[in-house]
């Protein structure tokens, strides 16, 4: 299962990164159309947040060090 899990993350990212690309080749269009650009704006967001679920899984499988390191995750939610 965390195989599956760290498969998907990677889709997610790659998909971001890739999206990114598309992002910063569209803005530099003049031409472009404001129907274009707020479907871009909502895969943009669509990435950021799988790119936030990713990094807050990752975090959870961090190692918690009792010196001035990583805080659990509770602690942070507080």
């Amino acid at each position: 299962m965390s195989q599956l899990a760290d498969d998907m993350e990677a889709v997610q990212l790659r998909m971001g990164s890739q999206l990114l690309d598309h992002a910063g080749a569209m803005l530099g269009n003049p031409k472009a159309e404001a129907g274009e650009l707020r479907f871009l704006s909502n895969r943009l967001v669509e990435a950021l947040r799988d790119a936030l679920r990713v990094a807050e899984s990752r975090g959870r499988r961090l190692p918690v060090s009792d010196d001035d390191g990583p805080a659990e995750a509770s602690e942070v939610d507080k």
